[in-house]
């Protein structure tokens, strides 16, 4: 069986550390796992309840497609003014409203946290939401590893071997509560 781990980025940088930590996880995964990109960020509708109906707007649509399609979901996001983005907490909003069997419930997840000075805001606020949506925490895949701009290469992949391993460790450990690979 393949194990499906959908990264989200909560960074819209061409140049983002957030990005490279996850593009760098996709590329280290396992052969049993599948690791994709969600790179629809900037293309979401400002959240507004009254949209969150059927037909969904098709971003959102396509958002919560590749939400159902994963196994385990892997988040890493920058710190603006002490709290999450804006772009990124509209994406946490769309995701409260879905319902559905394969829906951010229950579903776990665990984040990178990439910031030399901690983004403490941010993820103390990403734990918030993530567990009002009832999604399962892997505390043992949430890490905290400060990657500089100098330590990604040209090709937007993390260079640094310790940084690297730790990537690789921490998807996984979000892919055994999902049954996935332990290897």
């Amino acid at each position: 069986m393949t194990w499906q781990v959908l990264l989200i980025s909560g960074s819209l940088r061409a140049v983002s550390t957030n990005t490279a930590a996850l593009r760098t996880a996709e590329q280290l995964a396992s052969r049993d796992v599948v690791v994709s990109l969600y790179d629809g960020l900037a293309r979401l509708p400002h959240f507004n309840p009254d949209d969150d109906t059927d037909p969904l707007p098709p971003e959102v649509a396509d958002l919560r497609a590749a939400i159902h399609g994963a196994s385990a979901l892997m988040f890493s996001t920058p710190e603006y003014a002490g709290a999450l983005p804006g772009s990124f907490k509209n994406l946490l909003d769309w995701t409260i409203g879905d319902d559905q069997p394969g829906s951010i419930y229950d579903k776990p997840v665990a984040w990178v946290n990439t910031s030399p000075r901690g983004a403490r805001g941010a993820y103390d606020e990403l734990r918030t939401v993530l567990e009002y949506a009832h999604a399962f925490i892997v505390e043992e895949a949430c890490i905290q590893i400060p990657i500089s701009t100098a330590m990604v290469g040209a090709d937007g992949l993390v260079l640094d071997r310790t940084v690297r391993d730790r990537l690789a460790q921490a998807v996984r450990a979000l892919v055994r509560p999902a049954g996935g690979p332990v290897a």
